[in-house]
């Protein structure tokens, strides 16, 4: 039995190194194997690294990148910040005129089109908090002409200061229509003072009949005068619900440059001063009066064409430029909305004070200049009614002028002659039509067309003019009187007009 175990225990003993051998070769070839796919792993991480490499090498230029474009961002933000401070909006009219007209001498006068093009850029800038900029460039002219278009019934002044981008009398030349600078807040208070080509064109009520809503001018329509000068400003609120707010102007300018000259017959430079008064001011109620001198009145202006100025004393029989006197005149103007209904009612009164060479002078008059003085009043009334929903306005106006009213209008917007500036009567009537153009593009933007007829009855000739009498043109005397002088004034004309207008 001893025997038997001890045989097997040596068997066993030889045995044992044998399994040990065979589970040694196992492990290896798995360590083998380990060790080469730790090898690939590490291949793999090692391609991927030289990969992340390269795109971190990537990222950094790309960081350099916008950093330098940060740095350049930096460098012109002023010059952004400069250009953004300029507020731009502008508008373009089209506008075609029918226009007969029949003289006191029996001709007939007829332009069946005439087709004009204006357009207007406007600019506001500040220049610090209470100091701002405002602007406007303007071209206006007819269709087929880069100068004035003919005209045999009552002449149009050529082109000077105080129609320059008002009459299409002139070339597609960008002229300066206003250019001011506004200080605002003058000692914390609620006061201003402006200086530069001032805002005098297309005052209230003109907003109606040319289809906008806002106030397009300081001084009331028969005030029409583009010129340089100045005003200083105060405002306040009544404290009361109903009126709103007020505000006062002191108001100078200049009509005319004299220019320097030796002491023998000089004459004085042609100015405007005077004040204009918002007297309330609540939504769509407004009431406003003016009162202002134009002191040392000329004859006729300096005129843009050389030619043409050198030799229209001689040409109209005016003689050489000299000054005549003053004249007084005073406006108001009151307007209000009643649901879709606006209507306005206006006045005006004109009195010539005359130095020795007179005005409205007459001459065949025996006593010789006249030196009296001359009042004149002019009535204006109109109504305009909204009809929203269909995008239409119909409106209607009338004025009358009286034998020796002046209007200050040589900046009207009728081309021919001024309406508010008749010695008789006009009738107007209108319609506007918001065009259904889409989605507007900013909050400037309005599209629409006007279609309108005026009517206008004269009954004394001379309508803006100071220089001769306005002779009464129903009477035989002063009818003799023009023939003699070679004048030949228009009694009656119609005009038919339309226009297609975009503001942007």
């Amino acid at each position: 039995m001893v025997k038997k175990f001890s045989i097997l225990a040596i068997a066993g003993m030889l045995v044992l190194p044998t399994f040990t051998m065979a589970a040694g070769e196992t492990n290896v070839a798995e360590l083998e194997r380990k060790i080469e796919e730790m090898a690939r792993q590490l291949e793999e991480l090692r391609a991927a690294m030289t990969a992340q490499a390269e795109k971190n090498k990537a990222l950094s230029e790309d960081v350099e990148t916008i950093g330098s474009n940060v740095e350049s961002l930096d460098e012109r933000s002023d010059d952004w910040d400069l250009a953004s401070r300029f507020k731009l909006d502008g508008d373009f009219r089209t506008r075609l005129d029918f226009y007969n007209a029949d003289t006191i001498f029996g001709r007939n006068v007829d332009n069946d089109t005439i087709w004009t093009n204006r357009f207007r850029l406007n600019m506001h800038v500040n220049a610090t908090e209470n100091v701002e900029f405002k602007g406007r460039l303007a071209m206006y002219k007819t269709w087929g002409n880069q100068s004035a278009f003919a005209n045999e019934g009552d002449p149009i002044f050529p082109l000077f200061d105080g129609n320059v981008t008002r009459t299409p009398t002139g070339s597609s030349a960008l002229y300066v229509d206003r250019a001011f600078v506004n200080w605002n807040n003058i000692a914390g208070l609620p006061m201003w003072f402006s200086i530069g080509r001032r805002p005098t064109t297309d005052g209230p009520p003109a907003q109606y009949r040319m289809g906008v809503d806002d106030r397009l001018a300081t001084p009331m329509a028969f005030m029409d005068w583009p010129f340089d000068g100045l005003s200083v400003g105060y405002a306040w609120n009544w404290g009361v619900e109903a009126i709103g707010d007020s505000r006062v102007r002191f108001c100078y300018g200049r009509g005319f440059e004299a220019g320097s000259q030796d002491e023998v017959g000089s004459i004085e430079d042609m100015d405007f001063a005077g004040f204009s008064w918002d007297i309330m001011k609540k939504d769509d109620r407004f009431a406003y009066i003016q009162t202002f001198m134009a002191y040392d009145l000329i004859n006729y202006p300096n005129f843009q064409d050389p030619i043409i100025d050198a030799n229209f004393g001689a040409m109209s029989g005016m003689g050489e430029r000299t000054n005549l006197g003053d004249v007084w005149h005073t406006a108001a103007v009151y307007q209000d909305k009643i649901v879709g209904f606006n209507y306005f009612a206006a006045g005006g009164w004109s009195q010539t004070q005359p130095d020795s060479s007179g005005l409205f002078n007459d001459p065949f008059s025996p006593t010789g200049p006249n030196t009296d003085k001359e009042d004149g009043y002019s009535v204006y009334l109109g109504v305009r009614y909204d009809l929203d929903p269909a995008g239409l306005k119909f409106g209607a106006e009338y004025n009358y002028g009286s034998q020796y009213w002046l209007a200050m209008s040589p900046g009207h917007d009728d081309i021919y002659q001024s309406k508010l500036a008749t010695r008789g009567q006009v009738y107007e009537l209108y319609a506007i039509w918001d065009l259904p153009t889409g989605e507007a593009i900013s909050k400037y933007a309005k599209t629409f067309m006007r279609l309108g007829y005026q009517h206008y009855e004269y009954d004394y000739s001379g309508s803006g003019d100071w220089n001769l009498s306005a002779y009464d043109l129903s009477d035989a005397g002063d009818q003799a009187k023009l023939q003699m002088m070679g004048l030949d004034p228009v009694e009656s004309a119609d005009q038919v007009y339309v226009t297609f207008e975009a503001y942007f």
